[in-house]
């Protein structure tokens, strides 16, 4: 039944038996704190100790509710205790009490956790919370009514007061106070909502990850347990749209996109494709949809994200400082828990009785266009690597100035792949544009979209930016750069348009970071606008998926309006025509490229307005 995968439903409880049995191990007596080990979060030692509680509690509440209330291993009674203890006295410094929940920018972190104890607590509602004490049930909901009373950070934290609502309404402990949260979170998603199934992260265009286990997964779940048909229709309709461009960001080898923040949380990636099938509202097969699920899950299982001693890593494949955030902590990957929504689809459903099919990137090349988002996704069968070309995703709040400090190699590249990832900040970036003044690099912040579209076999996305630069003086008035990222079968066509460089400034542009052990080939072909052949830099702190990595670099003259293109190329097939041999005549001025491509296809790249076309032959 499991062809690609070898996974079954059985595999997935049995995963999540081995991660809460390992997780399980460091709860303080009274079950109340999970104190993995690890360095702390920012939100310190306590807050820790409570997402180990919470987002284990999450992954054990899939399992039982999954399994019609059976707990074959009495989970569900460890996490009553914890409850009992951890909300007697919220608070107080002592070995079980829970932090309470304040307003996001005051150690925050709990209103986070809120979500998942609400959560668990409604998966498991006939076998856990209907058999408290009332005491403690009361206790529980004051505790779980602070994320009700205070302020979210203005992204998804909204829909954590939106979850406890929504659990405290199914026990009959509603009121207009939930009403209120609820109202407020439906409110906000409806002004973030961007098209094609894209939510962003808050004002703003923060595209990424958030999207499947946060911004879709809330309010669809809670309208699933609900019964809510109107909720679950207008938000099921985005969610499939959604999967008809995110099922395909997945690669052969099972790995999710390497982009955006959060990616400790790993096989969470998969979150939006179980719930899809769960619910109904997915353009996948139920046999390609468990196909993705439990390729993740086994991608990860089998490259290291597990320690030693059984407990998910902060990293990718292992630990991997760079891939970390701060506000993550020793329990922070367990949010992968997230994952086993599938477990909530019973034996019986075609997600697990279905024969797995094909990945879509394994049923062929595709590439797609995202217009809402700005991305450009970019697919090839032969060797099961998908790219996505950024030209919408940037993570800059819009109060925000645009600082170089600020660069995040998770938003800021041009491209992300499944197979490669950014290099660390103090190596030379990958995938980065680059203007010189006075010996001052620059760096991209602040995205502004000009487009995105595809056709048959071929696809585009361009974006304009204000070059920020690391030292001296922030920005160099009128410097504007303009973007466009062309796909056609494994080649990415790069184009960019310098406007209003002074005299004296350089360009530099940079390919994909790979290592030197592994089967893929990165490389740059430059076609107009650079002074010589690609060079390889070295990036010594690697990537998550390299320990060490080189990047292949351009550069070139600017100086008023100067044009720069290039062909790039990411592919572990061997076969196909060289690099330089894939274009044969490339011309270009101030406001038009054309290239002409090895077997006469041509593609046109016009300025002011930018337009793409390609015509085949």
């Amino acid at each position: 039944m499991s062809p690609y995968t070898g996974y079954t439903r059985a595999h997935w409880e049995a995963v999540a038996d081995g991660l809460l049995a390992a997780a399980w191990h460091w709860r303080t007596p009274g079950g109340a704190l999970l104190h993995l080990p690890g360095r702390p979060s920012v939100s310190g030692v306590r807050s820790d100790g409570l997402e180990g509680y919470a987002r284990t509690f999450l992954a054990a509440a899939f399992r039982v509710a999954g399994a019609g209330g059976e707990d074959p291993h009495g989970r569900l009674e460890g996490y009553a205790d914890g409850l009992a203890a951890g909300t007697r006295t919220p608070g107080r410094d002592d070995a079980e009490s829970w932090p309470v929940i304040l307003d996001h920018d005051v150690r925050g972190q709990p209103m986070v956790e809120s979500a998942s104890v609400a959560l668990g607590l409604r998966l498991t509602a006939p076998w856990l919370w209907q058999h408290l004490d009332e005491g403690v049930r009361e206790r529980t909901e004051a505790w779980l009514r602070g994320a009700l009373r205070h302020s979210p950070a203005p992204n998804n934290w909204y829909l954590f007061p939106f979850t406890v609502a929504g659990f405290l309404e199914s026990v009959g402990r509603g009121d207009a106070e939930t009403a209120a949260a609820r109202e407020r979170a439906l409110e906000l998603l409806e002004t973030w909502y961007r098209g094609d199934g894209w939510y962003a992260d808050g004002d703003g265009r923060a595209f990424d990850h958030y999207n499947g286990w946060a911004l879709h997964l809330y309010p669809v779940l809670d309208a699933h347990l609900s019964g809510d048909r109107a909720l679950l229709d207008r938000f099921g309709a985005r969610l499939r749209s959604h999967l008809a461009g995110y099922g395909l960001m997945f690669g052969a080898d099972g790995a999710p996109m390497h982009f955006g923040r959060s990616l400790t949380y790993r096989f969470a990636a998969s979150t939006a494709v179980s719930l899809g099938a769960l619910t109904g509202h997915t353009p996948l097969a139920p046999g390609a949809s468990r196909r993705l699920a439990s390729g993740g899950l086994r991608h990860f299982l089998e490259r290291g994200a597990l320690s030693g001693d059984g407990l998910l890593s902060l990293g990718w494949y292992g630990p991997h400082a760079p891939t970390v955030q701060g506000y993550s902590g020793p329990a922070s990957p367990y949010w992968a828990s997230k994952a086993f929504v599938a477990l909530l689809a019973p034996p019986g459903h075609p997600l697990w009785t279905a024969r797995e099919e094909a990945a879509p990137v394994e049923e062929g090349d595709r590439v797609l266009a995202l217009p809402a988002p700005g991305l450009l996704v970019q697919a090839t069968s032969a060797d099961g690597v998908v790219r996505l070309h950024n030209h919408g995703s940037d993570h800059v709040r819009p109060h925000e100035g645009e600082s170089a400090a600020d660069d995040d190699p998770h938003y800021g590249r041009q491209a992300y792949s499944t197979r490669t990832g950014p290099t660390a900040p103090g190596n030379p970036a990958d995938n980065r544009l680059s203007v010189e003044v006075a010996g001052r690099s620059s760096v991209r912040r602040r995205l502004h979209p000009l487009g995105a579209g595809h056709g048959d076999g071929w696809g585009w996305a361009a974006s304009w930016h204000r070059p920020v630069f690391t030292i001296g003086p922030p920005m160099v008035p009128g410097l504007r750069v303009e973007s466009v990222t062309v796909a056609h079968g494994r080649y990415e066509l790069r184009v960019h348009r310098v406007v209003g460089a002074p005299p004296g400034a350089r360009v530099s542009h940079t390919g994909w970071a790979t290592g030197p052990d592994e089967p893929l080939l990165s490389a740059l072909h430059p076609l107009y606008g650079w002074d010589a052949p690609a060079k390889a830099v070295p990036a010594p702190y690697g990537t998550a998926f390299t320990r060490w990595a080189q990047v292949p670099r351009l550069t070139g003259t600017a100086g008023g309006t100067s044009v720069h293109v290039c062909l790039a190329v990411l592919s572990g097939d061997p076969t196909g025509p060289p690099l330089p041999k894939a274009v044969t005549r490339t011309t270009a001025d101030g406001a038009t490229v054309e290239v002409v491509w090895a077997g006469g296809a041509v593609t046109r790249v016009s300025f002011d307005p930018v337009r793409v076309t390609h015509e085949a032959v």
